[in-house]
């Protein structure tokens, strides 16, 4: 038995903030702003540069991010969390993180679609990886599966050091696999800063609308606000 569902005012919040950012850095990447385009190829090419010449992190880096933090890794995990709270008997709760997750691969495929960015190209590439480049499919991916895996801890009334031995993993995860993404040049910078934006955005207005639609759901009959 689950607490209570939390006030979503701060989730609404969060959501609205990371939505914004999100929007502005879709802009500036979508009319390729020098400052930022400066900044992704200094990086990129930074990163590459040692990439060539350590093939034993490479490998390391590729290990991880195409099987520790793989999306389909990630969905899997999701899968399984679905189907443990659909046979726990949390119904309403298992399509709602199942519909997030599915929301957050179409919104992501789409705007790869609409803003058809190209990955860093490389004489020497140290890896590949396909379709367009804007946002990280890995990176907003991550942090989907790692926020609302949060969010399940804590609607369940998670002891506190579970959630935050979770907290860090998900920090771990989340920047691990941003950096692997950008270390193996098959992204930019604002590539995998643009999926924690958005990752973070669908989480948190997800969040944000299961509480209320449940606090709406558990409100007697008759007892509604009266009018200003």
């Amino acid at each position: 038995m689950h607490s209570p569902p939390r006030p979503r005012a701060p989730f609404l919040i969060t959501g609205l903030v990371c939505a914004s950012l999100s929007l502005v850095l879709l802009v500036l990447v979508a009319v390729s702003w020098s400052p930022l385009m400066s900044l992704d190829t200094t990086v990129a090419e930074t990163l590459h540069r040692d990439a060539v010449s350590e093939p034993g992190l490479v490998q390391v880096n590729r290990v991880l991010t195409d099987w520790v933090w793989d999306p389909w890794t990630m969905r899997v995990l999701t899968a399984v969390v679905v189907i443990a709270l659909w046979w726990r008997g949390s119904r309403l709760l298992a399509g709602w993180v199942a519909a997030t997750s599915l929301f957050a691969t179409l919104v992501q495929q789409g705007l790869k679609a609409a803003v058809g960015r190209e990955r860093p190209r490389w004489l020497d590439p140290v890896d590949s990886a396909h379709y367009a480049a804007f946002p990280s499919g890995h990176v907003m991916t991550a942090v989907v599966t790692c926020g609302l895996l949060m969010w399940l801890l804590r609607l369940h009334g998670a002891q506190p050091a579970l959630w935050w031995g979770w907290l860090v993993l998900a920090v771990i995860s989340v920047a691990g696999v941003a950096l692997t993404r950008v270390y193996l040049g098959v992204h930019w910078l604002s590539d995998v800063v643009g999926g924690v934006l958005l990752g973070g955005t669908v989480v948190a207005l997800s969040v944000a609308a299961y509480s209320a639609y449940t606090g709406r759901a558990r409100r007697p009959a008759g007892d509604e606000e009266t009018p200003l």
